[in-house]
């Protein structure tokens, strides 16, 4: 389980820093009117957002191993901890300073990651009811629509509905990933939850692209660690069976959660790529 552990960690670094170069490179192209594809097209343009894509790949890999042996709640929160890898990223990469408070959010953070390291549960790819399965193809379609919806409204609600949604599409992919049980090909082929993971990829990284050029973008990353947790983590405990070790761990998986959760949106603004600087 200690790998699946580092390999948490490893997928947080690799998130961290490509949120910086996919932040910079969506910058530098024109935004778009409602959920137009051709705005991924035009980023993938610019060398920062294609480096950041490829670490992202990179990232996914390390969560795919992660949560063939550790349950949702923890992987999830390990993934929030990319805005504190980037928080600390920032201070030589981008000359930003650190106050007090930011790094008491780092600290945290940390330490919600080690209590969760300590007190997860092991688990294994969830066997479902094949319900579960179409129900998260459902719930693309229906993240679609929602998308759709956000992307004409006006800012600032955009940029913030949308970085949510993306946040519940990186956590369509956890539960997607996490329910993988057979990886035959010919299985693969017929699950519908292979179409919900690759279809729910691509629209995610849509929704978190056209979010990205909106300008808000430190309210866009606390939406998104807010989406990508919290009801991933419900959904895995009450339909997966996601559990902390037996005794009185629950409690200390409870707090490292939460504690994680909050440091990351405390850093939010470090999604910016360019953190605001003291006087």
């Amino acid at each position: 389980m200690v790998f699946s552990v580092l390999a948490a960690l490893a997928a947080a670094l690799c998130y961290g820093v490509g949120t910086v170069l996919q932040a910079l490179g969506a910058r530098r192209t024109a935004g778009a009117s409602g959920l137009d594809p051709r705005v991924l097209t035009r980023a993938l343009r610019q060398w920062p957002f294609v480096l950041g894509t490829g670490l992202d790949l990179a990232g996914y890999a390390c969560q795919f191993v992660a949560l063939r042996e550790l349950p949702i709640f923890a992987v999830e929160a390990a993934q929030s901890a990319n805005l504190a890898v980037t928080a600390v990223l920032a201070v030589p990469v981008l000359g930003a300073r650190l106050r007090g408070p930011e790094w008491g959010a780092v600290a945290a953070v940390c330490a919600g990651l080690a209590l969760l390291g300590v007190s997860a549960g092991h688990e294994g790819p969830a066997h479902t009811h094949a319900a579960f399965h179409w129900s998260l193809l459902a719930c693309v379609a229906a993240l679609g629509l929602a998308g759709w919806a956000a992307a004409r409204l006006a800012e600032p609600w955009r940029s913030r509905l949308l970085g949510l949604l993306s946040g519940l599409g990186f956590g369509l992919i956890a539960l997607a990933t996490r329910v993988l049980t057979d990886l035959s090909f010919p299985d693969l082929l017929a699950s519908p939850t292979v179409y919900a993971l690759v279809i729910g990829a691509a629209l995610t990284f849509l929704l978190y692209t056209i979010a990205l050029q909106g300008g808000a973008v430190t309210s866009v990353a606390a939406a998104l660690v807010v989406g990508e947790t919290v009801l991933p983590a419900g959904v895995g405990i009450v339909f997966l069976g996601d559990h902390s070790r037996p005794g009185p761990y629950g409690p200390l998986a409870l707090t490292g959660f939460v504690c994680a959760v909050a440091g990351a949106i405390a850093l939010s603004r470090f999604a910016e790529g360019e953190p605001d600087r003291p006087g």
